[in-house]
C-alpha cells in the first residue's frame, strides 16, 4: 500500500480521477480539508498522489477551491513536483481547440482569493518572475510533441476570477496585452507551490476560443465539459507518461524558492 508520494497531479475539469490501483488517504491540513481524498499509487517507478482540484462531482466551483488545503496535502504525502492539467480559453486565433499550451508566464487577475501560506507570523516574500518550472515545462513540451499533440510552447496564462465567462470586451482587451490563454484555476495554486517550494508545471488544454476572438454566442460551461472529456483519455496517456519522463532529482530552482527567508512555521516534510 502506497501512502507516499513523490510527484502530485491536480486534475481540472472533467479530469476526475488517474490511477487505476490506488489508496485513498484522507489528510488533514491547517487550513481544512482538500478538494476531495487523495489518491496514491504508482506510475511504473513513480509514487503518484492524485486530487481532482473542483472534486470528483464538481462541487468547487473556481473561487471556493481550497487551493491551500490542497497543496499543503500534496507536501505533507511527500510530493515536491506537481502536474497541473486545465481546461483554457484561447486568445488567439492561431491557437485553436486541442492545443496544449505550456505557459511560461501568469497574469492574476482574480480578486479575493487568498494566494499564500505566510500572512502570519511574519512577512515571507517569494519570488514568482518565472512562476513554472523549468525542468517540468521542457519535459512537458518534449513529450507531448513526441506523442503528437500541437503544442504551444510558452505563453501567458491570465486567470479571472469566475465563474463566469469573459465579456468580448475583456477577452479583447486580454489580447490586446499580448496574453494567449484564459483560465479560472492556475493562481493562486501556482504561487502556492513556489511558497511549499514545489515545481508546479501547467497543462493547458485549448477548449474553445474565448468571447473576443470569434464572432457567436461564446463558450458554454456544458461545451467546454464536453470538448475536455472528449479529450481526458488523451490528457491522461500524456500525465502518465510525464510522470515517468520527470528527472527525480530536482536541479531546478524551485527547491531553492525559499532559501534565505524566515518563515513562520515549519513545512510538511
Amino acid at each position: 500500500m502506497v501512502t507516499r508520494a513523490d510527484v502530485g497531479v491536480i486534475g481540472g475539469s472533467g479530469f476526475y480521477s488517474l490511477l487505476d490501483d490506488a489508496t485513498e488517504v484522507e489528510v488533514s491540513t491547517p487550513y481544512g480539508p482538500p478538494s476531495d481524498v487523495v489518491t496514491v499509487g504508482r506510475i511504473g517507478s513513480r509514487s503518484v498522489a492524485f486530487i481532482p482540484r473542483h472534486g470528483r462531482d464538481h462541487r468547487f466551483p473556481p473561487h471556493r477551491i481550497p487551493y491551500r488545503a490542497n497543496l499543503w496535502a500534496l507536501r505533507s504525502l511527500g510530493v515536491r513536483q506537481v502536474l497541473a492539467p486545465s481546461a483554457v480559453g484561447s486568445l488567439r486565433p492561431e491557437i485553436g481547440p486541442g492545443t496544449l499550451v505550456v505557459p511560461d508566464q501568469i497574469v492574476d487577475r482574480t480578486s479575493g482569493r487568498v494566494q499564500t501560506y505566510y500572512d502570519a507570523g511574519g512577512v515571507v516574500h517569494v519570488a514568482f518572475a518565472d512562476p513554472y518550472c523549468p525542468t517540468g515545462r521542457q519535459t512537458a513540451v518534449e513529450m507531448s510533441r513526441s506523442a503528437g499533440w500541437d503544442v504551444a510552447d510558452g505563453g501567458t496564462l491570465v486567470v479571472i476570477e469566475g465563474p463566469r465567462f469573459s465579456t468580448r470586451a475583456e477577452s479583447r482587451w486580454f489580447t490586446a496585452n499580448g496574453w494567449t490563454i484564459v483560465g479560472m484555476t492556475g493562481f493562486p495554486e501556482s504561487v502556492l507551490a513556489r511558497e511549499l517550494a514545489m515545481c508546479y508545471t501547467s497543462l493547458s488544454l485549448v477548449t474553445d476560443h474565448d468571447a473576443g476572438v470569434e464572432a457567436g454566442e461564446g463558450v458554454t460551461h456544458e461545451e467546454v465539459l464536453a470538448f475536455f472529456a472528449a479529450n481526458v483519455t488523451r490528457m491522461r496517456s500524456l500525465v502518465t507518461d510525464l510522470i515517468t519522463a520527470l528527472p527525480q532529482d530536482r536541479t531546478c530552482q524551485c527547491p531553492r524558492a525559499l532559501d534565505g527567508l524566515k518563515l513562520p512555521f515549519e513545512l510538511p516534510q
